[in-house]
């Protein structure tokens, strides 16, 4: 068994209006110095609409992107991912078909925040438990019944002290891009929880500074 986080970026903040972020290799390294710290096994860098390619022997790394759709967010996690996606009028249909042709598992990201997605009728491969949202694990569940689909947990952690608090258990032989797709796929992988202490002391500093940033992204001119 594997513990794997499957939704993480390497900068605190987004870029308004979805601008892209350069990526930060420092901050990837210490995302892994962290899950090594809170035995993660591996983890999936998901920065929104770009990937850079990022390699680690433990954790071990697993290429993903967050694809911006007209719907919302997808996960795109697995061996060859896009590079780059552009604009965010794609349709999620395309997404995962595009993720499908090239080995990938497709991923209902945040579905109850800023998301339609779960409204499309896609052949996702699974729906994400968000690290922001732990609480819509019930409402998560029925999706995932209704489609027959997996359900898989990440952080979505923009700060290494949120790392691992929802992640998922991969039941496989070892652990690779391919291996991880499978086991989604096949059912064998569930959402796992943990609370650690620094969340309780920074989790309300974090919030405060995301909520008084998003008041400002929406006072831009549009």
């Amino acid at each position: 068994m594997y513990t794997v986080d499957l939704h993480l970026h390497t900068r605190p903040f987004h870029n308004p209006r979805g601008a892209p972020t350069a990526f930060d290799p420092y901050g990837a390294k210490l995302m892994a110095v962290t899950a090594r710290n809170r035995g993660l096994d591996g983890l999936a860098l998901t920065n929104h609409n770009y990937r850079v390619p990022y390699t680690s022997a433990d954790p071990v790394f697993i290429p993903g992107i967050e694809v911006t759709t007209r719907h919302g967010h997808v996960l795109v996690v697995g061996p060859d991912p896009p590079d780059r996606t552009y604009g965010d009028n794609h349709h999620p249909s395309d997404v995962v078909e595009d993720a499908h042709e090239r080995g990938c598992a497709a991923i209902i990201a945040h579905p109850f925040r800023d998301s339609t997605v779960m409204e499309v009728d896609a052949p996702f491969d699974a729906v994400e438990i968000n690290g922001k949202h732990p609480e819509r694990k019930p409402n998560i569940d029925r999706i995932a019944e209704e489609r027959g689909i997996s359900v898989v947990g990440g952080s979505d952690a923009h700060f290494p002290f949120e790392l691992g608090r929802v992640h998922t258990l991969v039941r496989a032989d070892e652990l690779t891009p391919e291996s991880l797709v499978a086991a989604i796929r096949d059912g064998r992988v569930e959402p796992g929880r943990r609370t650690y202490l620094t969340d309780r002391a920074l989790l309300p500093v974090y919030d405060a500074i995301h909520d008084v940033r998003e008041a400002a992204n929406r006072a831009l001119p549009n």
